[in-house]
């Protein structure tokens, strides 16, 4: 296992990602499709930004990337990509959607890969996980188009099911994803939600 760990570091870095972890969201973009030229993407705790750069290649210049997380981060903008936006702030914070919606009221996608700061107790720590993936479906549901598609790291365990079950009915097609790039140890999946159905 550790060689297919290493293979994956040595192709992000040979890539000019920041970490491996876009790999997983470039294994779903080739089996699904969601992300599309021209698109509006959030990405919820996005730092390092290896899931915003990814994005901002695919979906290119005439769409946009908004990051947002707690930790510091700057625009950038490359020929041929999509600018990145960041935000500085708490997603728990609920002031955090009026400042995303400065930049965009609606979003074709919301990703986020975010994981809590494990503490080995695997209850504890898939309670963290599931607590940030409803957040993030908080504000999917509250940010996406009609349309859309959500794409959400979450560890499998306890209420995982309940979670799932939560998405699914929101969009036409629902599915969990595993992808190769995961450690195969790891109880981390993700929820991909595709053609969103907002409420009238």
């Amino acid at each position: 296992m550790k060689k297919v760990q290493d293979y994956y570091f040595k192709k992000a870095r040979k890539e000019n990602y920041p970490a491996r972890s876009v790999y997983k969201l470039a294994e779903a973009q080739d089996r699904f499709h969601f992300l599309k030229r021209g698109g509006n993407i959030l990405d919820i705790g996005c730092y390092p930004g290896s899931w915003s750069i990814y994005a901002s290649k695919v979906i290119g210049p005439q769409g946009v990337v908004i990051g947002v997380d707690l930790q510091a981060g700057s625009r950038t903008q490359q020929s041929g990509r999509a600018a990145i936006e960041f935000i500085r702030g708490d997603i728990m914070d609920d002031k955090i959607i009026a400042a995303i919606q400065e930049y965009r009221p609606r979003f074709n996608v919301v990703l986020s890969d975010m994981a809590p700061q494990t503490t080995g107790n695997k209850w504890s720590d898939q309670q963290k996980s599931l607590s940030l993936s409803r957040r993030a479906f908080v504000l999917a549901r509250e940010l996406l188009a009609q349309g859309g598609s959500f794409y959400c790291k979450v560890f499998e365990g306890e209420d995982f099911k309940e979670f799932y079950d939560s998405v699914r009915p929101c969009f036409a097609k629902a599915k969990i994803v595993k992808p190769r790039s995961s450690r195969r140890e790891s109880r981390e999946v993700f929820v991909l939600g595709i053609n969103y159905t907002r409420e009238r």
